[in-house]
């Protein structure tokens, strides 16, 4: 009886072990999971970045606004007809620190 019970548990454990770490086995199923969760995130964060670009994209080419900031912007670019003033504020003495 003791060798029939034996024999079961380790029929029982023999099939159990593909279950839980065998190809398919619940623990790689679980990592698979956390990895789709990971990849799914960085989709999304993909997707917000590619609708910004696109909404960039169609706005530089439908209307000159976008245009005229990025040339004022990046650029330093001014129209024709305005008149450029910069304020330069004085960097604190060395002196005034301590």
């Amino acid at each position: 009886m003791k060798a029939l019970a034996a024999l079961l548990a380790g029929l029982v454990l023999a099939l159990q072990y593909p279950l839980w770490f065998g190809k398919g086995g619940w623990l790689k199923v679980r990592e698979l999971d956390r990895q789709l969760a990971q990849q799914r995130a960085g989709n999304d964060l993909l997707k917000v970045r590619n609708d910004a670009l696109d909404a960039e994209v169609r706005d530089l080419k439908q209307g000159l606004d976008a245009v005229e900031e990025r040339a004022r912007v990046e650029l330093g670019m001014i129209r024709q007809d305005e008149v450029f003033s910069q304020v330069v504020t004085p960097a604190p003495s060395p002196r005034a620190g301590r």
